[in-house]
């Protein structure tokens, strides 16, 4: 290789970017060709400033914080030959910027690069920071002691390569927040008042905070004893909100190890140590953050919905809409809750309804097996058809084939999907209404909402279970009785009528009621505290089956004398069975008769029954919430207990994402940058090497 290409070779390596992709992706050519018009003359595509600001910030951007407009300031890195037109070459070459680890600073040379020669003037770069700060912004002394030290004194100004430039770009807000401070320290005691401390925020970091944080900046001083703001604590607060990442990432950390998913200021900063190398964040900004984090629900242990309106920076009040004011009037807002709540009740319901018909499917023919061995009457072991539940399932199988394990099958998945619905939804809701703001929830309580649920299930359990028992005991008749009918479902129904089909109720709400106060508080505790399930540590298939099957395991057995007393109140006496009257004369009967042992007939049948049956219903209930999340609504952490909402991630999403954030490290400059016009004709960025005497490149 000449001398010559070596040393080409070596320039293009230090200006940094220069290199084009050799060729354009698939992706790249769509995204271009998406939003390009054609050039009349000479029928090329090009991108003018509009199209380029729908290419890089598509309408579903949030511009809560940063003006839609803003982004035309883009425009002129792509524009690489000034002409006001990018072509489907620049686009190429823009992308192919944002692609690179460090494209938000890139960008940010690349605009104050005027001659694009790989170097920045600092004429260059004070006269284009002049026209973009806005016309009340704080005045930025140039020729201070900081800046000298980037660029030279008045005689000795020197150009910025760009890694030089990069730095003194991450600490020039710094640096304009200390001269704002020693400006509005008029006493110069070190201390400005709160809502000074508001406006040098507002112009140096608003594109950065959330409207919790913009609207309570003058609450810092708080923190302190006086009512002033030290310049110790603009510091602190300048830190804590430069390290946003790595916080977030050390109260995730500190919540999922937390069995209620809060944290303590002692807890985040022994999390902090344990992330980084050294105790990174001082005493003062942890104060700061647990402030911020805490006003609205004072308490000394915060969540993830806690700092989340002190972390993300696109989060809004919930009575705002979409331009960041509050809805018009009371009678929206109610309606609007409502109608959330409607669609919220119908998908639970409608989950509740898929997931209890797969756990009833699952086992039912443990469940006919069941309800055999409760029907078996009589002391004398030779009076019973089936020895045990094994020797009914055999019998059940060679006497009627396997399809007789499935007798009666339908009614019970048409019945049991509102039954488990039913169950799900109002646990879910007397739960949300018994749990505090601090989300912990007294073990009465718990018990309360399960037993509620329990006791509006009876409603459509007691009709379902009456026509599920019949036909589950019509096939052992047909071999006990020649010539017996063999009735559907439909027949008994009719032939109960109203009235019949609630026969049993009672006993139904006597088992239901202290079976569901039993298995949902257990079930919740089992998650939590022997899976150490948090709002951010979700649970696997597994291991809510594990939970859900040992949670029936106490629920089934010690409610199985209520479920014998239902099946005999509700099954069809055959002749010479006796006949109950009653839930009293049923249990002094059975216990006369058959002794206390009779009581809990088809007990293992049921625990092997309930047991996997709401382990499979509660699995499938909190698989389908995350596989099919609530309409208008994103994926959330929830739980049987409630919904625990947790800070968005964020995904790269080349080229909308990196362009915000080099837009944003712009906007550390001044927030008005890309709102004023430039130039004398007010062209934009494209006007600007002839019009600033700089020659193009």
């Amino acid at each position: 290789m000449s001398k010559v290409a070596t040393v080409k070779e070596v320039v293009k390596e230090k200006l940094v970017g220069s290199h084009e992709p050799e060729q354009l992706s698939a992706q790249t050519k769509a995204r271009f060709n998406r939003h390009a018009v054609q050039d009349l003359e000479t029928g090329e595509l090009y991108l003018g400033p509009e199209q380029f600001i729908d290419a890089v910030a598509p309408h579903n951007e949030d511009y809560h914080k940063i003006k839609r407009e803003q982004y035309s300031i883009l425009f002129h890195v792509a524009d690489r030959t000034n002409k006001g037109k990018v072509t489907l070459a620049d686009w190429g070459y823009f992308e192919n910027i944002l692609s690179k680890p460090d494209a938000e600073y890139e960008i940010a040379f690349r605009l104050f690069d005027i001659d694009r020669l790989g170097t920045v003037k600092y004429e260059d770069f004070r006269k284009l920071y002049e026209l973009n700060k806005g016309p009340d912004s704080i005045p930025f002394d140039w020729n201070c002691e900081w800046a000298k030290l980037y660029i030279g004194g008045k005689t000795k100004r020197h150009d910025l390569n760009y890694q030089q430039f990069s730095q003194m770009l991450r600490g020039l807000q710094g640096e304009r927040v200390r001269q704002a401070f020693q400006r509005f320290d008029v006493d110069d005691d070190g201390f400005i008042e709160p809502e000074e401390f508001a406006t040098i925020i507002k112009q140096t970091a608003s594109h950065k905070l959330s409207d919790h944080l913009l609207e309570n900046l003058h609450t810092l001083c708080n923190i302190a004893q006086g009512s002033k703001v030290s310049y110790a604590n603009v510091r602190a607060f300048l830190n804590m909100i430069n390290e946003m990442d790595l916080v977030e990432l050390i109260v995730r950390r500190a919540c999922s190890k937390s069995k209620d998913g809060r944290i303590t200021r002692a807890e985040f900063l022994n999390q902090a140590a344990k992330t980084t190398r050294f105790s990174l964040f001082t005493p003062m900004e942890a104060d700061i953050l647990f402030h911020f984090a805490s006003l609205d629900e004072p308490s000394g242990r915060l969540g993830l919905r806690d700092f989340t309106k002190v972390l993300d920076a696109t989060w809004r009040r919930r009575d705002e809409g979409d331009d960041g004011r509050a809805f018009g009037g009371e009678h929206k807002s109610m309606g609007q809750n409502f109608l959330a709540q409607t669609i919220e009740s119908a998908y639970n319901f409608g989950l509740g309804s898929i997931a209890g018909a797969f756990g009833a499917f699952m086992v039912y023919p443990i469940d006919l097996v069941k309800t055999r061995m409760q029907n078996q009457r009589g002391a004398d072991p030779g009076q019973r058809l089936y020895k045990n539940s094994i020797d009914c399932f055999r019998k059940v199988v060679q006497n009627e084939g396997f399809r007789g394990l499935y007798s009666g099958v339908l009614p019970q998945l048409v019945g049991v999907a509102p039954e488990k619905a039913i169950k799900l939804t109002v646990n879910d809701l007397v739960r949300g209404w018994l749990t505090d703001k601090q989300g912990k929830i007294w073990w009465g309580s718990e018990l309360l909402a399960g037993g509620a649920a329990g006791g509006c299930q009876v409603v459509f359990t007691n009709p379902l279970e009456i026509v599920k028992i019949r036909l589950q005991v019509q096939g052992e008749v047909a071999k006990s009785v020649e010539g017996a009918p063999k009735r559907s479902a439909m027949w008994i129904v009719r032939n109960l009528g109203l009235v019949g089909l609630y026969k049993g109720a009672s006993a139904c709400l006597l088992r239901d009621v202290p079976f569901s106060a039993i298995y949902f508080p257990t079930y919740s505790h089992l998650k939590k505290d022997l899976f150490g399930e948090s709002p951010t540590n979700k649970l696997g298939v597994l291991q809510l089956l594990t939970a859900g099957a040992i949670a029936g395991m106490p629920s089934a057995y010690l409610t199985t004398p209520c479920d014998v007393i239902k099946t005999r109140l509700q099954v069809e006496a055959r002749k010479g069975d006796t006949t109950y009257t009653g839930l009293r004369h049923a249990a002094k009967t059975i216990w006369k008769e058959e002794g206390f042992r009779a009581f809990f007939k088809g007990g293992p049948a049921r625990i092997f029954r309930s047991s996997p049956q709401f382990g499979f219903t509660l699995a499938a209930y909190e698989l389908l919430q995350n596989l099919l999340p609530s309409p208008g609504k994103v994926a959330e952490a929830k739980s049987i207990g409630g919904v625990v909402p947790t800070l968005r991630e964020k995904a790269a999403d080349t080229p909308f994402y990196r362009s915000r954030n080099a837009l944003k490290i712009l906007l550390d400059l001044d927030g008005n940058f890309g709102r004023t016009p430039l130039g004398p004709n007010a062209q934009g960025w494209k006007s600007l090497p002839g019009w600033m005497g700089r020659k193009t490149a």
